[in-house]
């Protein structure tokens, strides 16, 4: 097992929540891969472009990236393991020979110094245990003049999913979903947070703006409420509660989410995040 500073986040994604992600691949990605194009047309992976994707899970966007760019290479990192035994079964399985995939912690792994032209992560760097660290020794990893591109979330009430489950506070312990520059979810929701972090890593020309996509959370209402309620967030609230309150809460975000059924019957929730932009300096910055 390589080093590992963030250890409460390596034993969750190495847990149960881990496994959760792996096995639910499919439906994750039908919920963030309306971020995929805006990400990567932001880093501009392209040719020969070697890519880092942070957080990768299970290589979507690695993938995709290495699509991008066929006679370059694109390495994910995550913590989890399961993620990335999913993440190299994906990628024999639709022919992406240029790509790989790495456990390791991104604040301290050993990447070597200017390997890549770009870093990307989609929902992958809001989780660092020291994030001026973890995005210091990522721009280390990039070459002169290299981007640093990431999807986060914005303000929790912004995102379907967050006020559907705030839906649920008559019946479970819901309380609040993060503030910003605390660690969690939410940790990089405040724009001047980012740009604090990014600069004092030592990057420029950082730029920061509001992106928007809908995502397919389930194929009705009590599919997407059953979904959600097997989040690490939902389990936790679940196990807090007794039968009769978890019945009512099942037949509560029902309700709320029916509301966002589509003429198909899918369940369709809008996410708000930031797209953030970052260069590492020229050698002659």
């Amino acid at each position: 097992m390589p080093d590992i500073v963030n250890t409460e986040q390596s034993q969750a994604w190495n847990g149960p929540e881990g496994a959760h992600w792996a096995h639910n691949q499919d439906r994750w990605n039908a919920v963030n891969e309306g971020f995929d194009d805006p990400l990567l047309d932001a880093a501009g992976v392209t040719g020969e472009d070697r890519v880092l994707d942070l957080g990768c899970g299970s290589g979507q966007t690695t993938r995709r990236a290495a699509l991008r760019a066929p006679r370059g290479h694109a390495l994910g990192l995550d913590l989890s393991g399961p993620m990335l035994a999913e993440a190299r079964s994906r990628a024999e399985r639709e022919g992406v020979a240029n790509v790989s995939f790495a456990q390791g912690d991104a604040q301290v792994h050993p990447f070597e110094a200017g390997a890549f032209d770009a870093a990307v992560s989609r929902y992958g760097v809001m989780f660092f245990a020291d994030p001026v660290a973890a995005f210091g020794n990522v721009g280390r990893a990039l070459r002169p003049g290299g981007r640093l591109t990431f999807v986060c979330p914005a303000d929790a009430m912004l995102n379907g999913w967050v006020t559907a489950m705030a839906s649920l506070r008559e019946v479970l312990p819901v309380g609040d979903f993060g503030q910003p520059g605390l660690p969690g979810m939410f940790s990089l929701a405040a724009p001047d947070r980012i740009g604090d972090v990014l600069a004092a890593a030592g990057f420029v020309d950082i730029d920061v703006h509001q992106v928007q996509a809908y995502g397919t959370w389930g194929q009705d209402a009590e599919d997407a409420a059953e979904f959600l309620l097997g989040t690490g967030p939902g389990r936790h609230l679940m196990n807090l509660a007794d039968p009769t309150a978890r019945a009512r809460a099942r037949g509560i975000l029902s309700d709320h989410l029916r509301a966002h059924e589509a003429a198909d019957g899918t369940v369709r929730l809008l996410s708000t995040s930031w797209l953030a932009t970052a260069d590492r300096p020229t050698a002659a910055a």
